[in-house]
Protein backbone atom coordinates (compact mmCIF):
# COMPACT_ATOMS: atom_id res chain seq x y z
CA UNK A 1 0.00 0.00 0.00
CA UNK A 2 1.27 3.35 -1.01
CA UNK A 3 1.20 6.09 1.30
CA UNK A 4 0.89 10.06 0.31
CA UNK A 5 -1.39 10.44 -2.62
CA UNK A 6 -1.73 14.06 -2.72
CA UNK A 7 0.58 17.04 -3.26
CA UNK A 8 0.22 20.57 -3.24
CA UNK A 9 1.21 23.23 -5.48
CA UNK A 10 1.14 26.98 -6.18
CA UNK A 11 -1.77 27.90 -8.81
CA UNK A 12 -2.28 31.38 -10.91
CA UNK A 13 -6.28 31.35 -10.96
CA UNK A 14 -8.26 33.21 -13.13
CA UNK A 15 -11.61 33.11 -12.28
CA UNK A 16 -13.01 35.63 -15.34
CA UNK A 17 -11.80 37.61 -18.61
CA UNK A 18 -9.82 40.45 -16.67
CA UNK A 19 -5.56 40.05 -16.02
CA UNK A 20 -6.46 39.55 -12.43
CA UNK A 21 -5.58 35.88 -10.88
CA UNK A 22 -5.80 34.44 -7.59
CA UNK A 23 -2.59 33.08 -6.28
CA UNK A 24 -3.58 30.18 -4.25
CA UNK A 25 -2.03 26.69 -3.33
CA UNK A 26 -4.32 24.04 -4.60
CA UNK A 27 -3.78 20.21 -3.90
CA UNK A 28 -3.41 17.60 -6.15
CA UNK A 29 -4.56 14.51 -6.66
CA UNK A 30 -3.92 11.21 -9.85
CA UNK A 31 -7.59 13.00 -10.74
CA UNK A 32 -6.36 16.59 -10.84
CA UNK A 33 -7.12 19.35 -8.53
CA UNK A 34 -9.44 18.67 -5.57
CA UNK A 35 -12.40 21.49 -6.38
CA UNK A 36 -14.33 21.75 -3.20
CA UNK A 37 -11.31 22.58 -1.74
CA UNK A 38 -10.22 25.18 -4.06
CA UNK A 39 -13.87 26.60 -4.31
CA UNK A 40 -13.52 27.08 -0.41
CA UNK A 41 -10.46 28.41 -0.58
CA UNK A 42 -11.33 31.06 -3.21
CA UNK A 43 -14.17 32.25 -1.80
CA UNK A 44 -11.50 32.87 1.48
CA UNK A 45 -8.99 34.14 -0.19
CA UNK A 46 -8.06 36.96 2.81
CA UNK A 47 -7.38 34.49 5.28
CA UNK A 48 -3.88 34.20 6.34
CA UNK A 49 -0.60 32.05 4.76
CA UNK A 50 -1.44 29.97 7.87
CA UNK A 51 -4.71 29.06 7.79
CA UNK A 52 -4.29 28.15 4.14
CA UNK A 53 -1.37 26.08 5.45
CA UNK A 54 -3.37 24.45 7.89
CA UNK A 55 -6.51 23.45 5.76
CA UNK A 56 -4.32 21.68 2.98
CA UNK A 57 -2.49 19.65 5.17
CA UNK A 58 -5.62 18.75 7.03
CA UNK A 59 -7.46 17.64 4.12
CA UNK A 60 -4.90 16.51 2.37
CA UNK A 61 -4.45 13.94 5.68
CA UNK A 62 -8.08 12.95 5.53
CA UNK A 63 -7.58 12.02 1.90
CA UNK A 64 -4.78 10.03 2.00
CA UNK A 65 -5.88 8.27 5.09
CA UNK A 66 -9.07 7.53 3.75
CA UNK A 67 -7.41 6.23 0.47
CA UNK A 68 -5.04 4.12 2.41
CA UNK A 69 -7.50 2.66 4.48
CA UNK A 70 -10.45 2.23 2.17
CA UNK A 71 -12.94 -0.63 3.22
CA UNK A 72 -11.43 -0.87 6.96
CA UNK A 73 -14.38 0.65 8.39
CA UNK A 74 -18.34 -0.50 8.52
CA UNK A 75 -19.60 3.15 9.06
CA UNK A 76 -18.47 6.43 8.92
CA UNK A 77 -18.06 7.59 12.49
CA UNK A 78 -15.12 4.35 12.50
CA UNK A 79 -13.28 5.99 9.86
CA UNK A 80 -13.31 9.63 11.20
CA UNK A 81 -12.87 8.07 15.17
CA UNK A 82 -9.92 6.07 13.71
CA UNK A 83 -8.57 9.20 11.71
CA UNK A 84 -8.31 11.95 15.09
CA UNK A 85 -6.51 8.90 16.80
CA UNK A 86 -3.70 8.55 14.07
CA UNK A 87 -3.12 12.14 14.39
CA UNK A 88 -2.47 12.08 18.18
CA UNK A 89 -1.04 8.22 18.06
CA UNK A 90 0.66 7.66 14.48
CA UNK A 91 0.33 4.80 12.27
CA UNK A 92 3.19 3.08 13.30
CA UNK A 93 2.66 -0.58 15.42
CA UNK A 94 4.91 -1.48 17.95
CA UNK A 95 6.94 -3.74 15.35
CA UNK A 96 7.68 -0.28 13.88
CA UNK A 97 5.55 -1.65 10.81
CA UNK A 98 2.76 0.28 9.06
CA UNK A 99 1.26 -1.68 6.56
CA UNK A 100 -1.11 1.47 5.36
CA UNK A 101 2.35 2.91 3.86
CA UNK A 102 1.53 6.64 5.73
CA UNK A 103 4.18 6.16 8.35
CA UNK A 104 2.69 9.54 10.16
CA UNK A 105 4.31 10.21 13.47
CA UNK A 106 2.36 11.25 16.08
CA UNK A 107 1.61 14.99 16.34
CA UNK A 108 1.71 17.47 18.80
CA UNK A 109 -1.68 17.78 20.29
CA UNK A 110 -1.82 21.97 20.19
CA UNK A 111 -0.89 21.16 15.62
CA UNK A 112 -3.86 18.22 15.45
CA UNK A 113 -6.08 20.12 17.23
CA UNK A 114 -5.47 23.14 14.98
CA UNK A 115 -6.15 20.79 11.65
CA UNK A 116 -9.05 19.48 13.16
CA UNK A 117 -10.52 22.98 13.81
CA UNK A 118 -10.16 23.84 9.61
CA UNK A 119 -11.57 20.97 8.65
CA UNK A 120 -14.76 21.16 10.89
CA UNK A 121 -14.95 24.18 9.15
CA UNK A 122 -14.50 23.10 5.81
CA UNK A 123 -16.56 20.54 6.21
CA UNK A 124 -19.27 21.85 7.66
CA UNK A 125 -19.07 24.24 4.48
CA UNK A 126 -19.48 21.11 2.18
CA UNK A 127 -22.35 19.94 4.35
CA UNK A 128 -24.12 23.42 3.33
CA UNK A 129 -23.09 23.30 0.19
CA UNK A 130 -23.52 19.92 -1.34
CA UNK A 131 -26.00 18.33 1.08
CA UNK A 132 -26.69 14.55 0.73
CA UNK A 133 -24.49 12.33 0.36
CA UNK A 134 -23.72 8.30 0.13
CA UNK A 135 -22.76 6.51 2.96
CA UNK A 136 -19.63 4.63 3.15
CA UNK A 137 -20.81 1.62 2.55
CA UNK A 138 -21.92 2.71 -1.22
CA UNK A 139 -18.41 4.11 -1.88
CA UNK A 140 -17.08 2.68 -4.90
CA UNK A 141 -13.41 1.17 -4.33
CA UNK A 142 -12.32 3.20 -7.27
CA UNK A 143 -14.53 6.62 -6.36
CA UNK A 144 -12.49 10.11 -6.00
CA UNK A 145 -11.63 12.31 -3.45
CA UNK A 146 -14.10 14.56 -4.17
CA UNK A 147 -15.96 11.92 -3.47
CA UNK A 148 -14.84 11.24 -0.21
CA UNK A 149 -15.07 15.17 0.38
CA UNK A 150 -18.60 15.12 -0.33
CA UNK A 151 -19.21 11.82 1.70
CA UNK A 152 -16.87 13.66 4.70
CA UNK A 153 -19.56 16.82 4.13
CA UNK A 154 -22.66 14.23 4.32
CA UNK A 155 -21.20 13.09 7.75
CA UNK A 156 -20.95 16.36 9.38
CA UNK A 157 -24.26 17.49 8.55
CA UNK A 158 -26.05 13.98 10.10
CA UNK A 159 -23.75 13.85 13.01
CA UNK A 160 -23.36 17.41 13.72
CA UNK A 161 -19.56 18.27 13.98
CA UNK A 162 -18.12 15.06 13.68
CA UNK A 163 -15.08 15.61 14.74
CA UNK A 164 -16.52 16.91 18.07
CA UNK A 165 -13.37 19.54 19.16
CA UNK A 166 -16.15 21.15 21.53
CA UNK A 167 -17.93 17.93 22.79
CA UNK A 168 -16.56 17.84 26.82
CA UNK A 169 -15.81 14.19 28.51
CA UNK A 170 -18.57 14.17 30.59
CA UNK A 171 -20.76 13.74 27.53
CA UNK A 172 -19.06 10.71 26.49
CA UNK A 173 -19.12 9.75 30.43
CA UNK A 174 -22.90 9.56 30.52
CA UNK A 175 -23.86 7.83 27.34
CA UNK A 176 -24.40 10.39 24.59
CA UNK A 177 -23.33 9.10 20.82
CA UNK A 178 -19.34 8.93 21.37
CA UNK A 179 -18.00 11.53 19.11
CA UNK A 180 -13.76 11.94 17.82
CA UNK A 181 -12.50 14.41 20.21
CA UNK A 182 -10.05 16.91 20.14
CA UNK A 183 -7.36 16.24 23.12
CA UNK A 184 -7.62 19.01 25.62
CA UNK A 185 -4.12 21.01 25.64
CA UNK A 186 -2.23 20.77 29.24
CA UNK A 187 -3.16 24.23 31.25
CA UNK A 188 0.04 26.56 31.42
CA UNK A 189 -0.49 29.46 33.24
CA UNK A 190 2.04 32.23 33.27
CA UNK A 191 3.98 30.72 30.89
CA UNK A 192 7.19 32.92 31.06
CA UNK A 193 7.67 35.14 27.94
CA UNK A 194 11.39 35.75 26.93
CA UNK A 195 12.10 39.26 25.88
CA UNK A 196 15.47 39.93 24.33
CA UNK A 197 18.19 40.90 26.88
CA UNK A 198 17.93 44.87 27.49
CA UNK A 199 21.74 45.25 29.17
CA UNK A 200 22.64 43.58 25.23
CA UNK A 201 20.36 45.90 23.02
CA UNK A 202 22.98 48.78 22.24
CA UNK A 203 25.49 45.94 21.75
CA UNK A 204 23.30 44.29 19.36
CA UNK A 205 23.14 47.41 17.14
CA UNK A 206 26.45 48.49 17.32
CA UNK A 207 28.71 45.40 17.40
CA UNK A 208 26.09 42.73 15.85
CA UNK A 209 24.21 44.57 12.47
CA UNK A 210 27.99 45.34 11.09
CA UNK A 211 28.68 45.47 7.74
CA UNK A 212 30.91 42.63 5.89
CA UNK A 213 35.17 43.84 6.37
CA UNK A 214 33.76 46.92 8.60
CA UNK A 215 33.54 46.00 11.08
CA UNK A 216 37.10 48.62 12.58
CA UNK A 217 35.30 51.54 10.01
CA UNK A 218 35.09 54.96 12.39
CA UNK A 219 32.73 56.07 10.08
CA UNK A 220 28.97 54.72 11.63
CA UNK A 221 27.25 54.64 8.36
CA UNK A 222 29.61 52.16 6.62
CA UNK A 223 30.25 50.45 9.79
CA UNK A 224 26.75 49.33 10.16
CA UNK A 225 23.79 48.03 8.31
CA UNK A 226 21.96 50.76 9.18
CA UNK A 227 18.65 49.10 7.61
CA UNK A 228 18.68 45.68 10.25
CA UNK A 229 19.72 48.86 12.48
CA UNK A 230 15.93 50.48 11.72
CA UNK A 231 13.89 47.43 11.52
CA UNK A 232 15.18 45.99 15.20
CA UNK A 233 14.75 49.75 16.65
CA UNK A 234 11.02 49.81 15.79
CA UNK A 235 10.49 46.12 17.40
CA UNK A 236 12.43 46.64 20.19
CA UNK A 237 11.51 50.82 21.26
CA UNK A 238 8.14 51.20 18.94
CA UNK A 239 6.63 47.76 19.94
CA UNK A 240 5.79 46.51 16.82
CA UNK A 241 5.93 43.00 15.11
CA UNK A 242 8.35 42.22 12.63
CA UNK A 243 6.47 41.50 9.77
CA UNK A 244 5.03 45.32 10.40
CA UNK A 245 8.49 46.81 9.67
CA UNK A 246 7.86 45.45 6.04
CA UNK A 247 4.75 47.39 5.03
CA UNK A 248 6.62 50.67 5.62
CA UNK A 249 7.29 52.95 3.03
CA UNK A 250 9.66 55.79 2.70
CA UNK A 251 7.17 57.94 2.82
CA UNK A 252 5.28 56.63 6.44
CA UNK A 253 8.56 58.85 8.08
CA UNK A 254 7.95 62.24 9.01
CA UNK A 255 9.24 64.64 11.91
CA UNK A 256 7.11 65.24 14.81
CA UNK A 257 5.81 68.25 14.69
CA UNK A 258 5.94 68.64 18.73
CA UNK A 259 9.60 67.69 18.51
CA UNK A 260 11.72 68.12 15.79
CA UNK A 261 14.48 65.41 17.80
CA UNK A 262 11.39 62.38 16.83
CA UNK A 263 10.27 60.75 14.20
CA UNK A 264 6.84 60.15 13.55
CA UNK A 265 5.92 56.71 12.44
CA UNK A 266 3.10 55.47 10.43
CA UNK A 267 2.50 52.05 9.44
CA UNK A 268 -0.29 51.79 7.15
CA UNK A 269 -2.77 48.97 6.71
CA UNK A 270 -1.14 47.19 3.30
CA UNK A 271 -4.51 47.38 1.35
CA UNK A 272 -6.62 50.45 2.82
CA UNK A 273 -3.83 52.63 3.87
CA UNK A 274 -3.99 55.93 2.49
CA UNK A 275 -1.46 55.71 -1.01
CA UNK A 276 1.44 58.74 -0.31
CA UNK A 277 1.01 61.78 -1.73
CA UNK A 278 3.34 61.89 -4.83
CA UNK A 279 0.72 59.81 -6.62
CA UNK A 280 -0.42 62.21 -9.97
CA UNK A 281 -2.32 61.38 -12.56
CA UNK A 282 -1.20 61.34 -16.62
CA UNK A 283 -1.93 65.27 -15.88
CA UNK A 284 -0.01 65.61 -12.76
CA UNK A 285 -2.73 65.89 -10.89
CA UNK A 286 -2.53 64.60 -7.54
CA UNK A 287 -4.42 61.14 -6.79
CA UNK A 288 -6.01 60.18 -3.40
CA UNK A 289 -6.67 56.79 -2.78
CA UNK A 290 -5.66 53.16 -1.57
CA UNK A 291 -2.62 51.60 -0.97
CA UNK A 292 -3.65 48.43 -3.54
CA UNK A 293 -4.58 50.82 -5.66
CA UNK A 294 -1.43 52.71 -5.73
CA UNK A 295 0.32 49.41 -5.75
CA UNK A 296 -1.51 48.26 -9.00
CA UNK A 297 -0.49 50.95 -11.07
CA UNK A 298 3.27 49.49 -10.58
CA UNK A 299 2.57 45.95 -10.87
CA UNK A 300 2.33 44.89 -7.63
CA UNK A 301 0.41 43.93 -4.84
CA UNK A 302 0.13 44.47 -1.22
CA UNK A 303 2.97 42.07 0.82
CA UNK A 304 0.38 40.58 2.40
CA UNK A 305 -1.18 38.91 -0.63
CA UNK A 306 1.87 37.53 -1.87
CA UNK A 307 2.63 34.20 -1.92
CA UNK A 308 5.99 33.80 -2.46
CA UNK A 309 8.93 34.59 -0.12
CA UNK A 310 8.46 38.71 -0.14
CA UNK A 311 5.37 38.07 1.53
CA UNK A 312 4.97 39.75 4.96
CA UNK A 313 1.47 39.30 7.43
CA UNK A 314 -0.69 41.31 8.55
CA UNK A 315 -2.13 40.10 12.40
CA UNK A 316 -5.02 43.04 12.47
CA UNK A 317 -3.63 45.13 14.86
CA UNK A 318 -5.60 47.85 16.56
CA UNK A 319 -5.15 51.60 14.31
CA UNK A 320 -4.82 54.84 15.38
CA UNK A 321 -6.02 56.54 12.51
CA UNK A 322 -7.28 55.44 9.39
CA UNK A 323 -5.72 53.30 8.41
CA UNK A 324 -2.43 53.16 10.04
CA UNK A 325 -0.76 52.47 13.29
CA UNK A 326 1.34 54.64 15.13
CA UNK A 327 4.76 53.94 16.74
CA UNK A 328 4.75 54.97 20.62
CA UNK A 329 8.34 55.12 21.05
CA UNK A 330 9.54 54.22 24.80
CA UNK A 331 11.82 55.58 25.90
CA UNK A 332 11.33 58.31 23.55
CA UNK A 333 15.53 58.21 23.31
CA UNK A 334 14.91 54.84 20.90
CA UNK A 335 13.08 56.86 18.41
CA UNK A 336 15.97 60.10 18.32
CA UNK A 337 18.26 57.18 17.97
CA UNK A 338 15.81 55.68 14.68
CA UNK A 339 15.75 58.94 13.60
CA UNK A 340 19.53 59.55 13.09
CA UNK A 341 19.93 56.57 11.77
CA UNK A 342 17.01 56.78 9.08
CA UNK A 343 18.83 60.38 8.19
CA UNK A 344 21.82 58.01 7.36
CA UNK A 345 19.98 55.53 5.70
CA UNK A 346 18.15 57.89 3.32
CA UNK A 347 21.74 59.57 2.12
CA UNK A 348 22.70 55.46 1.49
CA UNK A 349 19.28 54.99 -0.52
CA UNK A 350 19.40 58.42 -2.46
CA UNK A 351 19.29 57.98 -6.44
CA UNK A 352 19.15 53.47 -6.25
CA UNK A 353 16.55 52.76 -8.85
CA UNK A 354 13.73 50.88 -7.85
CA UNK A 355 10.13 49.25 -8.64
CA UNK A 356 8.95 49.53 -5.47
CA UNK A 357 7.73 52.09 -2.70
CA UNK A 358 8.66 50.16 0.09
CA UNK A 359 11.54 51.16 2.83
CA UNK A 360 13.69 48.02 3.24
CA UNK A 361 15.85 47.34 0.00
CA UNK A 362 18.42 44.85 -0.81
CA UNK A 363 21.47 46.76 -1.70
CA UNK A 364 23.55 43.53 -2.96
CA UNK A 365 25.11 43.93 -6.31
CA UNK A 366 23.34 40.69 -7.29
CA UNK A 367 20.10 41.90 -6.19
CA UNK A 368 19.73 45.66 -6.03
CA UNK A 369 16.94 47.56 -5.00
CA UNK A 370 14.64 44.22 -4.68
CA UNK A 371 12.63 44.02 -1.71
CA UNK A 372 14.26 42.97 0.86
CA UNK A 373 12.31 39.80 3.06
CA UNK A 374 12.13 38.68 6.33
CA UNK A 375 14.39 35.23 5.73
CA UNK A 376 16.76 37.83 4.86
CA UNK A 377 16.38 39.85 8.27
CA UNK A 378 16.10 36.66 10.43
CA UNK A 379 19.24 35.70 9.00
CA UNK A 380 20.64 38.70 9.61
CA UNK A 381 19.83 38.92 12.76
CA UNK A 382 20.80 35.71 14.24
CA UNK A 383 24.01 36.65 12.67
CA UNK A 384 24.00 39.50 14.82
CA UNK A 385 23.19 37.87 18.10
CA UNK A 386 25.85 35.25 16.96
CA UNK A 387 28.28 38.29 16.48
CA UNK A 388 28.10 39.39 20.18
CA UNK A 389 28.32 36.14 22.02
CA UNK A 390 24.66 34.87 22.32
CA UNK A 391 22.77 32.13 21.25
CA UNK A 392 19.76 32.75 19.11
CA UNK A 393 17.04 30.86 20.50
CA UNK A 394 13.34 31.91 21.33
CA UNK A 395 13.66 30.58 24.71
CA UNK A 396 16.03 33.09 25.07
CA UNK A 397 14.24 35.66 23.59
CA UNK A 398 17.24 36.13 21.34
CA UNK A 399 14.92 35.60 18.09
CA UNK A 400 13.46 38.82 16.59
CA UNK A 401 10.21 38.47 18.36
CA UNK A 402 11.80 38.81 21.31
CA UNK A 403 12.37 42.90 21.21
CA UNK A 404 8.60 43.34 21.16
CA UNK A 405 8.58 41.53 24.55
CA UNK A 406 11.51 43.19 25.60
CA UNK A 407 9.33 46.48 24.98
CA UNK A 408 6.23 45.06 26.14
CA UNK A 409 7.93 44.04 29.20
CA UNK A 410 9.27 47.38 29.72
CA UNK A 411 6.29 49.21 29.94
CA UNK A 412 4.95 47.09 32.85
CA UNK A 413 8.11 47.44 34.29
CA UNK A 414 7.54 51.54 34.29
CA UNK A 415 4.44 50.41 35.51
CA UNK A 416 2.37 51.84 32.68
CA UNK A 417 -1.40 51.96 32.48
CA UNK A 418 -2.99 48.70 31.11
CA UNK A 419 -5.12 50.71 28.49
CA UNK A 420 -1.91 52.72 27.54
CA UNK A 421 0.11 49.25 27.49
CA UNK A 422 -3.04 47.86 25.08
CA UNK A 423 -2.35 51.29 22.81
CA UNK A 424 1.33 51.63 22.33
CA UNK A 425 0.80 47.13 21.59
CA UNK A 426 -2.21 48.18 19.36
CA UNK A 427 -3.57 44.83 21.24
CA UNK A 428 -7.41 44.89 20.42
CA UNK A 429 -7.90 43.24 23.46
CA UNK A 430 -6.97 44.15 27.02
CA UNK A 431 -6.43 41.10 28.38
CA UNK A 432 -3.73 40.10 24.93
CA UNK A 433 -1.08 41.72 27.11
CA UNK A 434 -1.39 39.50 29.65
CA UNK A 435 1.75 37.52 28.51
CA UNK A 436 3.96 41.06 29.31
CA UNK A 437 2.45 41.24 32.97
CA UNK A 438 3.08 37.80 34.21
CA UNK A 439 6.39 37.81 36.92
CA UNK A 440 9.24 35.95 35.43
CA UNK A 441 10.12 32.53 36.94
CA UNK A 442 13.01 34.15 38.54
CA UNK A 443 11.69 36.70 39.76
CA UNK A 444 9.06 34.12 41.45
CA UNK A 445 11.68 32.18 42.48
CA UNK A 446 13.83 35.20 44.20
CA UNK A 447 10.25 36.50 45.51
CA UNK A 448 9.99 32.38 47.53
CA UNK A 449 13.53 32.64 48.58
CA UNK A 450 12.88 35.88 50.28
CA UNK A 451 10.41 34.51 52.16
CA UNK A 452 11.84 31.61 53.54
CA UNK A 453 14.70 34.37 54.75
CA UNK A 454 12.20 36.18 56.55
CA UNK A 455 11.25 32.80 57.91
CA UNK A 456 14.27 31.68 59.19
CA UNK A 457 14.73 34.88 60.90
CA UNK A 458 11.69 34.35 62.85
CA UNK A 459 8.90 36.37 61.17
CA UNK A 460 5.68 35.21 61.55
CA UNK A 461 4.63 32.08 58.74
CA UNK A 462 1.91 30.21 58.13
CA UNK A 463 1.42 27.04 59.69
CA UNK A 464 1.70 23.59 57.48
CA UNK A 465 -1.98 22.86 57.10
CA UNK A 466 -1.02 18.88 57.48
CA UNK A 467 -1.44 17.65 60.97
CA UNK A 468 1.83 15.82 59.94
CA UNK A 469 2.87 15.31 64.08
CA UNK A 470 -0.48 13.30 64.29
CA UNK A 471 0.33 11.05 61.75
CA UNK A 472 3.28 9.52 63.63
CA UNK A 473 5.46 11.86 61.46
CA UNK A 474 7.51 13.12 64.68
CA UNK A 475 9.09 9.19 63.99
CA UNK A 476 10.83 10.02 60.79
CA UNK A 477 11.74 13.64 61.33
CA UNK A 478 14.37 14.20 59.01
CA UNK A 479 16.75 16.95 59.67
CA UNK A 480 14.84 18.57 62.10
CA UNK A 481 11.53 19.70 60.13
CA UNK A 482 9.22 19.76 63.08
CA UNK A 483 11.41 19.04 66.06
CA UNK A 484 14.39 20.12 67.91
CA UNK A 485 15.15 23.51 69.49
CA UNK A 486 14.47 25.16 66.11
CA UNK A 487 11.87 23.16 64.00
CA UNK A 488 12.69 24.22 60.45
CA UNK A 489 8.74 24.02 59.39
CA UNK A 490 6.00 25.43 61.92
CA UNK A 491 3.92 23.08 64.12
CA UNK A 492 0.19 22.62 62.90
CA UNK A 493 -2.32 24.42 65.39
Amino acid sequence: MSGAVTTVVQAKIFTDHTGAAAHVPVLLTENGVVGPLLDYMLQLAGRSRAWQRNLLRAVRLLLDYGVANRGSFASERELFVSFVERLYGGTVGEDGCDASGLYWRPMRWAQANALLHVLAEFTAHLAQERGDAPPLARLRPASSHEDLLAWAGWAQRKHHSFLGHTQTATETRYGREPRCAARQMPRVIGEEVKAFPEGRFMELLLHGFVQRGQRDADNLAARLNLRDCLITLMMHGGGCRLSECFHLYVQDVALDPHDATLPVVRIHHPSEGAAPDDWTNEKGGSVRGQRAAYLARLGLRPRSDLRDTRHAGWKNPALDGRHYMELKWFPADYGRLFLKLWQLYLRQIAGVPRAHPFAWLTLDRREPAMMYRMTHYHRAHGRAVRRIGLVAAKSLGTTPHGHRHAYGRRLWAAQVDPLVRMRALHHRALDSQQVYTEPPLGEIVRALAQAETRMAAGEKSPPVPAPLLAAGFEEVDPGGLLSGPRPKLPTPV
